[in-house]
Formats: C-alpha cells, structure tokens, sequence
C-alpha cells in the first residue's frame, strides 16, 4: 500500500475535527485572548486555517525558511470574518490533500529541511514532517482553540469522543 493512503484517513479526520472547531469561532471574539502573551482568537484561527497549506510547501519543496533574511515569510492579512476563515481553511484543505494523494512514496521519503534565517532548525523525510509537523501541529493549536473556546463559554466540539457539550 503506497504511504499515501496510510496517511490520508488521518488528515481527512484531523481537518473535519478541526474545521469543526474554526465554525465555532465567533466574529465578535477575533481580538480576544487568554493572556498578554498568547495570540489571539483571530490571530489562532488564521494560523489553524493556513496550516494545510504546509503540506503542500512539505511535498513540493525540499525545504522552508520560516524567516528569511530579506523578510518575505511575512503571513497575510488576519480573516475578520467566519466565512474567509472556512473559506481559506477549505481552499488549503482541498490542496493539501490533493498534494498527499499525488505523492509517489519516493517523494515522500525525500528530506525536507527547515531553516529559519539560512540556519538548519531540522531535516527529516517529508513523511515524517507531514505528520509529525503538519498534522499534529494542527492537533496542538486545534487544542489551543478549544481551551478559547471554552474560557468564552462556546461550546466545545466532540472531536475524539463527547465533551461536557456534545456528549454521546
């Protein structure tokens, strides 16, 4: 069985849970944080709804410089409203999909390095960055997302089994 539909059953289950989790984020709530030094709603959601698309940057490149010296790593503009949010989410879904269901087992096992500045931070097979740095990346700020959710009093999607929201 190629690599590739090893890991697709994964990453559709993660991006239904997590698009779950991005429908519950209110418009009104996009500026707010848990802590000074936490990001906020808004800031979480973007990240969470742009990082499909690394599995695209992972399968079709050899490597990533996070911060490049001449400074064009910088992210675009923060989605204001819920629909932008599903709308960027869906698009980099469907892309990163298409790009794990399209790669060869030979480009997966390829290394993939990220610097940040030219300096190497790690080198790993693209598999390996595909779940490890991809999918479980969104795992964690998916799990951040519920922590805002819940300090708000928005209810929690079931996403592993029933929350003290969504129970059986």
């Amino acid at each position: 069985m190629p690599i590739r539909d090893h890991i697709l059953p994964e990453f559709d289950h993660e991006m239904a849970g997590t698009r779950r989790s991005l429908e519950r984020v209110p418009e009104d709530r996009m500026a707010w944080k848990p802590h000074e030094k936490s990001g906020t709603m808004g800031w979480l959601a973007t990240h969470l709804a742009r990082l499909p698309y690394w599995a695209v940057q992972t399968i079709t490149r050899d490597s990533i410089d996070i911060a490049p010296t001449d400074g064009s790593a910088a992210p675009g503009p923060p989605v204001t409203t819920r629909r932008e949010l599903l709308e960027l989410f869906d698009r980099n879904v469907a892309e990163a999909r298409a790009a794990i269901a399209g790669a060869s087992d030979e480009t997966l096992r390829k290394p993939w390095t990220m610097l940040a500045g030219g300096r190497v931070i790690f080198t790993q097979p693209k598999v390996t960055v595909l779940r490890g740095f991809v999918v479980n990346h969104i795992i964690h700020h998916r799990a951040q997302l519920g922590v805002y959710l819940r300090l708000n009093d928005i209810p929690v999607p079931a996403l592993y089994g029933a929350t003290a929201d969504e129970r059986g």
